[in-house]
């Protein structure tokens, strides 16, 4: 039996393979004892589920696991995104939600995700926890322990899985919800639909077969505009491709805003928590480009003036405008639990990262691909220029400026371990002709420059892998700083 261990964004796996109805109930179970440890049983805990291969059937078996443990339910009655998933959670003042999904990964994967009472991502002390519980229960199992609870006959006697130490002494039940619409009006309340809707944009929407459709497109129509919509309907497999609003896999969207001369293309991942954002002419804008025009567009639009939210790998241009407005910037590792941590507790009205993921004061600390893509049209329809010229007047309003790229370095397993070795020890005086005016090392090794340009190396997780980001003023540069810092830490 493999061991199940949540990442950075909770458990995922091969379906059939390590991703099974048995491992399913035994996470499901881990998550129950870690509610009622809390003696929070009696809110309940809301159960959502993506568009992948039987997400429908692994909701169902989550929600016996948590009935039998006198946890209610509330289970969604169709396909939902991460963000709407995280939101129900409010709406019915539960103890946290499951979320099956993996995300953009590829087709073969599915995924479990607990979302905490405050509508986030859970932090590592929460997952660590939930991580402690799986330890024990598959122990059990391995050593064929069927310890349970008279109320939980048939989970344990088929699995051998033990339950929860004492079940509360309310009747669980099973509740079928639909958040869209308190989901919607919230939306609302966040960005301006009558502008957008006076903008008559024509929009392409593209929710790559993920859980996404039926958010984007029927907002936009609602406040009036013209969509057009592309890859929304339930594929298992995404066409083949990975749901992953990349500018390689949004290729054809970008062709048919050029050819058509519409204003905005907005794409959504598998289950709708990362956006993609194509300009006039075909163009696409990355995050890094993106979250320093909403930034501007938040503080100078909507007033909403505050300290930002990023992490190691996002965008310093986001800092030039928060030192010009006298504002605190917050850098986090990677991954959005930190930055939700920071949308909580230091009342940042923005908080993103450069693969796509963002929210906004007033939102859940949970990245939120749909509520970005109308904060795009937003932007779009107050300003009446293309995204592209709006990025060109807040890098001249802000001191010019950033280019941002990443470089992905294959290695041996060998070559990798050698190389974090030498990175714990990675303290050069200068990269590429440049005095390092600062090290920071919160998630991997990140210089940065006297000259305002950095360079960041991270190790994957999961894989031989370094990812190495630079940004600079001079795209030409990025180039030469990879180069660089590459030869210093003898990555080949």
């Amino acid at each position: 039996m493999k061991k199940i261990k949540f990442g950075t964004d909770g458990w995922r796996g091969i379906i059939a393979d390590d991703y099974t109805f048995e491992n399913v109930r035994i996470v499901s179970q881990a998550v129950a004892d870690y509610i009622n440890n809390k003696n929070m049983g009696a809110k309940g805990i809301v159960i959502g589920y993506d568009n992948r291969f039987l997400s429908d059937r692994f909701a169902d078996n989550v929600a016996d696991v948590m009935i039998q443990n006198g946890i209610k339910v509330y289970l969604s009655d169709r396909p939902l995104p991460t963000p709407v998933t995280a939101f129900a959670v409010k709406v019915h003042d539960a103890a946290g939600a499951v979320m099956l999904t993996a995300s953009h990964n590829p087709p073969e994967y599915n995924g479990f995700k607990f979302i905490p009472d405050y509508a986030g991502p859970a932090l590592p002390h929460i997952t660590a926890a939930i991580e402690e519980n799986i330890a024990r229960l598959q122990n059990s199992v391995r050593r064929n322990t069927n310890v349970y609870h008279e109320q939980a006959l048939e989970l344990a006697v088929d699995h051998g899985i033990p339950m929860a130490q004492s079940v509360p002494n309310h009747v669980a039940d099973r509740i079928m919800i639909d958040p869209r619409y308190e989901y919607f009006d919230h939306l609302e309340k966040l960005v301006d639909m009558e502008v957008i809707g006076r903008a008559n944009l024509e929009v392409m929407v593209d929710a790559m077969h993920g859980s996404g459709m039926g958010y984007l497109d029927v907002m936009l129509r609602r406040a009036g505009n013209r969509v057009k919509e592309c890859r929304c309907h339930r594929d298992p497999l995404f066409g083949g491709s990975l749901p992953e609003p990349t500018q390689k896999s949004l290729e054809g969207v970008c062709r048919w805003i050029k050819a058509e001369g519409a204003r905005l293309g907005l794409a959504l991942d598998g289950d709708a928590d990362r956006f993609g954002i194509i300009d006039v002419g075909g163009v696409y804008i990355t995050p890094n480009q993106f979250l320093p025009l909403l930034y501007h567009h938040l503080i100078a639009v909507k007033g909403l003036v505050g300290p930002v939210t990023r992490t190691v790998a996002t965008s310093h241009m986001l800092d030039r405008i928060a030192q010009k407005h006298g504002q605190e910037v917050y850098e986090t590792p990677v991954g959005f639990k930190f930055i939700g941590q920071n949308l909580l507790e230091k009342g940042c009205v923005l908080g993103g990262e450069e693969s796509g993921g963002l929210s906004i004061k007033g939102h859940i600390p949970e990245k939120d691909g749909i509520l970005a893509g109308l904060l795009a049209a937003e932007i779009l329809a107050v300003n009446e220029k293309s995204l592209s010229e709006i990025a060109l007047d807040v890098a001249k309003e802000y001191g010019g400026g950033m280019y941002s790229e990443r470089l992905d370095v294959r290695t041996t397993p060998a070559q990798k371990v050698r190389i974090i070795e030498k990175l714990q020890r990675l303290d050069p005086a200068e990269i590429a002709g440049v005095t390092v005016a600062k090290r920071i090392t919160i998630d991997g090794i990140k210089l940065v420059l006297e000259s305002g340009e950095w360079v960041l190396v991270r190790p994957s997780g999961t894989e031989p892998l370094f990812r190495i980001y630079a940004e600079s003023e001079n795209k030409e540069r990025i180039e030469k700083i990879q180069q660089a810092v590459m030869n210093a830490a003898d990555i080949n």
